[in-house]
């Protein structure tokens, strides 16, 4: 996978996975197009999380409805990594994640200010969408994995704490995210 390009090695994951009974092509354009509406409750998880940041003034999280997830998670910071047409794309980020009133976010423009990153106090994290025809019964598996990298003790620690108490709901949302990109190819 090419999301072992960029963090083979890492400290913190996920990975979920659903079959779907669609063509690959159909799939890696509704992981691209789909927009936040078409996950219930992704709206208001991403408001709980960024409530911190906003009482101080901070932004937080902020979705518009008729954009694509895709399309605002490159608004927000992170970078497309890497990406093969109908089979994978990464995207990255650095930051602070677990600085509830909003930690630092460096601008990272490309795939080498990505990899070269190493400054301690900062996590990376690079995220995939993976799809794998499996079968030649129409079933495709698409997945979604996450790596982070923490570089040193002190804030692998933090990190750590706060891996703990937002897992659930990460988990939750690569979940529903999964679902609706299912609803969306199935249905058409």
């Amino acid at each position: 996978m090419l999301l072992d390009n960029f963090l083979p090695v890492y400290d913190f994951g996920e990975v979920h996975v659903i079959v779907v009974h669609a063509p690959p092509g159909r799939i890696f354009r509704a992981i691209k197009e789909f927009t936040p509406a078409e996950i219930p409750l992704l709206r208001t998880l991403l408001q709980i999380r960024s409530l911190p940041a906003r009482l101080a003034g901070k932004g937080g999280v902020r979705l518009a409805g008729g954009h694509s997830l895709f399309e605002q998670f490159l608004n927000a910071g992170f970078v497309l990594l890497a990406e093969e047409m109908d089979r994978e794309l990464v995207v990255g980020r650095i930051g602070q994640f677990w600085k509830m009133w909003g930690g630092l976010f460096p601008k990272i423009a490309d795939t080498g200010e990505f990899l070269a990153f190493d400054r301690p106090g900062y996590a990376k994290a690079a995220v995939n969408f993976y799809v794998h025809k499996s079968s030649d019964d129409g079933c495709v598996t698409v997945s979604t994995e996450t790596h982070i990298f923490v570089p040193d003790p002190i804030t692998r620690k933090k990190f750590a704490a706060y891996w703990r108490m937002i897992y659930p709901g990460s988990a939750f949302i690569r979940r529903m995210w999964l679902r609706a990109i299912k609803r969306r190819v199935e249905q058409d």
